[in-house]
């Protein structure tokens, strides 16, 4: 491990400037969910590409309904249905309408849509609540319906390219492609997108101490949490996470599990084994590989940083692809803390985005007593915030295990390195994890 202490930006500086966004790749719709849109894409034709209808109900002209009223129904000969779909379409003339069904193209002639409910919708009798199915209608009102109330122009009609015309700019390069960004794509009629793919994102906790939940808690084991809460949290950055189970404290073993991982990985992360005690495995399976410039892959750096939690970290790269590979500390909050810091940024950068970072906002401190902080280092406790009174309140303490506490905050409160107390009502950085 390095003698020097690093900061944590230069940290994240130099991974950032290690790690390159996956090259494009050509996927179909379903497939391409999540990942990052790598060119512009221009609409090829209107939508809606006709005049279509918004309601169930009667195309007709508007001069025919000026007289129309709840006593004085205006009569108009029924010619035709027209269904979603349809391509042959009736000419709507003086005196006529056309039952249309929401998204029905409007026919020549019509210029309005008038809705079922202002009609006797063809029965004869008062306002209808609905359509008659179709084959029910026109007859027992001989061809006929009655409109009670008149109809200004384009009354209920979706005009055509009045959601987006031909040639504009449908998604920019950079989008995220989520549900609705998926169904404009097929609504353009593109079957296929270039995007950056999502990384692929190999978590590795490591520590003979570990059970996996579900089994017997024998003496001097705990669970591992940490390979399913950082696998969680390379989802929510937008990766396809894998989580590989707990490797024991055998640098061979933990080497042989990281190669049989690099065939499917963008990324690395291990938890675990990076301090300076006699069992840091990950330290031990990984650190000479950086001391031999023969070696294939390079290797990993390990480093202490100005910060708390979290001192102790890893990174480099491995295999022949020289796969990146971080390193984090195995107590849960620090792992956790890590990971948002310097593994989210870095799979935001796989990802070809060009912000890769959290939102950070100031807020208020809210708490009862002062807040200490050690002197040169940057300090990261977990918080709730309040966004509609601008406050944040510190939960749980500063420990490193505090899982529980973790699990109730938002965000994360960062003290400045030269700042070794903050009195209550100061103003304060905060993270938002949300």
């Amino acid at each position: 491990m390095s003698s020097t202490i690093w900061s944590v930006d230069d940290h994240l500086e130099d991974i950032l400037a290690s790690v390159r966004p996956l090259d494009p790749i050509e996927l179909q719709l379903p497939d391409a969910q999540g990942c990052v849109l790598v060119d512009d894409v221009t609409v090829p034709v209107a939508l809606p590409p006709f005049d279509n209808s918004s309601m169930d109900g009667y195309a007709v002209r508007v001069a025919d309904l000026a007289e129309a009223g709840e006593d004085t129904p205006v009569v108009l000969a029924v010619i035709g249905d027209i269904a979603a779909g349809s391509e042959s379409l009736p000419t709507v003339g003086p005196g006529q309408a056309a039952r249309i069904m929401t998204g029905a193209p409007l026919p020549p002639g019509a210029q309005a849509v008038v809705p079922v409910e202002w009609t006797d919708g063809g029965t004869g009798g008062g306002a209808a609540a609905s359509m008659l199915p179709a084959g029910q209608a026109p007859e027992g009102a001989a061809g006929e319906v009655r409109v009670y109330r008149p109809v200004e122009e384009h009354a209920h009609v979706r005009a055509r390219g009045s959601d987006v015309q031909a040639g504009d700019l449908a998604l920019a390069a950079g989008t995220v492609l989520g549900p609705p960004q998926i169904g404009l794509l097929a609504a353009i009629g593109r079957g296929t997108v270039r995007v950056r793919p999502r990384p692929r994102v190999v978590v590795l906790s490591t520590g003979s101490e570990l059970a996996q939940p579900g089994e017997e808690l024998t003496t001097g084991r705990i669970y591992d949490s940490n390979s399913f809460a950082l696998a969680a949290a390379a989802r929510d950055a937008g990766a396809i996470a894998y989580r590989v189970g707990a490797v024991t404290d055998d640098p061979e073993l933990l080497r042989a599990a990281i190669e049989d991982q690099l065939l499917r990985a963008d990324l690395l992360v291990t938890t675990g084994g990076v301090s300076v005690g006699a069992y840091d495995v990950v330290k031990e399976a990984l650190a000479p590989a950086g001391d031999d410039e023969d070696v294939p892959g390079g290797g990993v750096d390990f480093r202490r940083l100005a910060m708390q939690p979290g001192k102790p970290q890893g990174f480099g790269s491995i295999g022949p692809e020289r796969t990146p590979l971080l390193a984090l500390p195995g107590n849960p909050v620090s792992s956790y803390v890590s990971f948002e810091l310097f593994v989210r940024p870095a799979i935001r950068t796989l990802m070809g985005l060009d912000d890769v970072h959290r939102p950070t906002v100031r807020a208020l401190l809210d708490a009862e007593a002062p807040l200490g902080s050690p002197d040169g280092k940057r300090q990261f406790l977990r918080g709730r915030y309040d966004a509609e009174a601008g406050r944040v309140a510190p939960v749980g303490g500063a420990g490193s295990h505090l899982v529980a506490a973790l699990a109730h905050a938002d965000c994360l409160i960062v003290v400045p390195e030269k700042t070794t107390s903050l009195e209550p009502g100061a103003a304060v950085d905060v993270v938002l994890l949300g």
